[in-house]
């Protein structure tokens, strides 16, 4: 369920990044004897690389967090993180412990977004 409500955050920053690519680097690639596996992993992918960290990142944060799908469609056999939230703040009133899983959440969902920011000030450097 949770793919299927993801999905095109994926495929949207992944497609954008995939138009911009130029497409004459493939082709002389092809040109030059290149096999088409190794075109893929040289050129395709590393150009493709932003889309699908913004992807990940667009599917990371809101997934982590999702209680509703897993509620309906796991039943009481699946534990998430935001589900576990909901539960102990809602269900069971228990606001020290889910102060403290809410705490986790924001630790699991900030260590990315730095590490992805620090990586993009990284590619932003002059002479990169």
């Amino acid at each position: 369920g949770i793919v299927y409500s993801y999905l095109p955050f994926m495929v949207l920053p992944l497609y954008s990044s995939l138009e911009k690519m130029d497409n004459s680097l493939i082709e002389a690639a092809q040109d030059l004897g290149c096999p088409p596996i190794t075109a893929f992993w040289k050129i395709t992918f590393p150009l493709s690389l932003p889309g699908v960290v913004a992807g990940c990142l667009l599917v990371f944060i809101p997934a982590v967090g999702e209680f509703v799908i897993p509620d309906l469609l796991g039943g009481s056999q699946t534990l998430m993180i935001g589900k576990t939230l909901w539960n102990e703040f809602f269900g069971n009133r228990d606001w020290p412990i889910s102060s403290a899983v809410a705490v986790i959440l924001l630790l699991v969902l900030t260590i990315p977004i730095m590490f992805f920011q620090q990586a993009q000030a990284k590619a932003q450097e002059p002479g990169r």
